[in-house]
């Protein structure tokens, strides 16, 4: 019989080898930097992972308030205004509330074609956004991402942190590894490109001197 899916966080026990959930999300791929997050919050970035998934997480810091990177993020219907991956979008069912299908198109160049994805959560007050792959041309089978905003305890609450988190099966011939490289790749990109297209934001809104 397959293995029952655990319940694991994106941190999953980079700190202490359990699989418990915590209050905080560790980007893997950069020097130690942890960044504590409410519990209400931080159970949206548990996923029950699979012996044939991986997951993890990417933290991005932006020089702008989260009014202005929501106002990027929330857009399920315009994920190419920061994702350079993707070459277009086209809404393909419901009028942009949880449930909504998108059917995104990548550029040339990356092991996919084409993805069918459904908006799974969309929560203005605590700003979360969450999507599923659910159909298309791509290596990346049952890829759940969950999006969080959070108020950056420096500059007075002028910038950031976005943490990214993710869940995806293990393509046949790729390791869990290099997977995770992968993805957590574009992820950092998607996010880097969110962070300048946020602050450039940010600045054509403030007041001339």
């Amino acid at each position: 019989m397959p293995s029952e899916p655990t319940v694991s966080s994106v941190l999953i026990d980079r700190i202490n080898g359990s699989d418990s959930i915590t209050a905080a999300i560790h980007c893997r791929k950069e020097a130690p930097k942890w960044f504590p997050v409410t519990e209400s919050v931080a159970v949206y970035h548990t996923h029950a992972v699979g012996p044939t998934q991986t997951c993890s997480a990417v933290v991005q810091e932006i020089a702008a308030p989260v009014s202005t990177v929501w106002s990027v993020v929330r857009r399920f219907d315009n994920p190419q205004a920061y994702k350079h991956f993707v070459k277009s979008c086209h809404v393909v069912g419901g009028d942009g509330d949880v449930g909504t299908l998108r059917e995104v198109h990548v550029v040339s160049g990356l092991p996919a074609a084409c993805s069918t994805e459904r908006l799974e959560i969309l929560d203005d007050e605590q700003h979360i956004l969450s999507f599923s792959m659910i159909g298309g041309d791509h290596r990346l089978a049952n890829y759940r991402s969950v999006t969080t905003l959070h108020p950056s305890p420096a500059d007075g609450g002028n910038r950031t942190v976005v943490v990214e988190s993710f869940v995806v099966d293990t393509p046949p011939g790729n390791t869990k590894e290099e997977t995770t490289v992968f993805v957590d790749t574009i992820v950092r990109c998607n996010l880097q490109s969110l962070a300048q297209l946020a602050e450039n934001l940010n600045r054509r809104n403030q007041p001339p001197p």
